[in-house]
């Protein structure tokens, strides 16, 4: 199926305008539109754009509140706890990560809570935004149960991401940006609407057993094994012990769960202010050197050059911001329903030039 390419500035517009539309407010409307054109230039499209008929559903039917009355608490010189009020998890995390941002540059290093939130998306665009400001950001959130577990039958933990980003001279910070599953829920559920096989060794239907048929899958597989598994747990912990909120299957499914019901996602994110162990413009030269030196060592394959985290996505991002946001047909057609039931134009005449 052909794609239609949106140049990213456009997209974002429309996709803001539509928030607005749909009453969401705009700081909050900013961050979403923001979050999700800037996972899609990274080609992380699973977490992108194509979220956004969910997102209003979610607004319309009562699970996302779209006019917040954050609370936030200081609990120490570096720590702190916000009450994201259930609204959209990337304006949460975002307020989030600048409170971080701030209690780091008095404290060293920044941490905070994030309780009764919602799905947040990519989880690079908050560390992205700490490494912005000469800082390691980190940012982690748990989901509803979707791992099998190790050596059971059943899944209970969530596929609960990590990320880790760092500035360095010369380029864009290292960001390594993972789940603990070989591959995401939504990436599966991309999948199917591509009408393409799940990857070996990363998905298992009711029973447990391992499937490729994306139809079939209803759990997912960590990725290696048992430290997969791990990991999972220890985010969970974060996440959803130091927050004081629900775990694993006690967390309303993204999908299957009533659009009514509200899901109470917990994040964590801790900002450390590189000065505190080293120069930061010695650090920063350093890690570029680190990162070149990787990418200098020899490939064993002749089509796949070494690299580092995050590599994929800077060159997927420089791409689109040339050539535009690649929309499937389907997922166009979505948009210009959207913007025909909000009232917001300015699609439709790009989608018709791309055709």
């Amino acid at each position: 199926m052909k794609n239609i390419y949106i140049e990213p500035k456009t997209l974002k517009k429309f996709i803001k305008n539509i928030l607005l539309k749909a009453n969401v407010r705009s700081d909050v409307a900013e961050h979403v539109a923001e979050g999700l054109v800037q996972t899609s230039l990274r080609g992380v499209d699973s977490h992108g754009v194509r979220l956004l008929p969910h997102y209003l559903e979610g607004v319309r039917k009562g699970r996302v509140n779209p006019n917040p009355d954050y609370k936030f608490k200081k609990t120490s010189c570096s720590t702190g706890m916000l009450n994201a009020d259930h609204t959209f998890g990337h304006a949460a995390c975002m307020r989030a990560a600048k409170e971080a941002v701030s209690l780091a540059r008095r404290g060293g290093t920044g941490h905070v809570a994030v309780y009764n939130s919602t799905h947040f998306g990519a989880a690079a665009y908050y560390a992205l935004e700490i490494a912005k400001n000469d800082m390691i950001g980190m940012s982690f959130t748990n989901t509803d149960a979707l791992i099998r577990t190790y050596a059971g039958k059943r899944s209970f933990l969530g596929n609960n991401p990590i990320c880790f980003a760092a500035p360095c001279e010369g380029e864009e910070p290292f960001c390594l940006d993972m789940a603990t599953s070989v591959l995401t829920f939504n990436k599966i559920r991309q999948l199917r609407g591509e009408g393409k096989r799940v990857p070996a060794g990363a998905g298992a239907d009711r029973q447990g057993r391992e499937t490729r048929d994306p139809e079939s899958v209803e759990m997912l597989l960590p990725v290696g094994g048992y430290k997969g598994y791990g990991l999972s747990m220890m985010v969970e912990i974060f996440c959803s012990l130091l927050s004081g909120g629900p775990y694993g299957p006690n967390i309303p499914k993204m999908f299957e769960a009533p659009m009514s019901v509200k899901r109470h996602i917990g994040h964590f994110i801790s900002a450390i202010r590189i000065d505190c162990f080293q120069d930061k413009k010695s650090f920063k030269k350093r890690l570029s050197k680190m990162m070149r030196d990787l990418r200098n060592e020899p490939s064993s394959s002749k089509r796949i050059p070494v690299q580092v985290a995050g590599d994929p996505e800077k060159r997927c991002a420089e791409e689109r911001i040339k050539s535009g946001i690649p929309l499937r047909q389907e997922l166009a057609n979505a948009f210009l329903d959207i913007g025909r039931d909000y009232g917001v134009g300015m699609l439709k005449e790009l989608l018709v030039k791309n055709a």
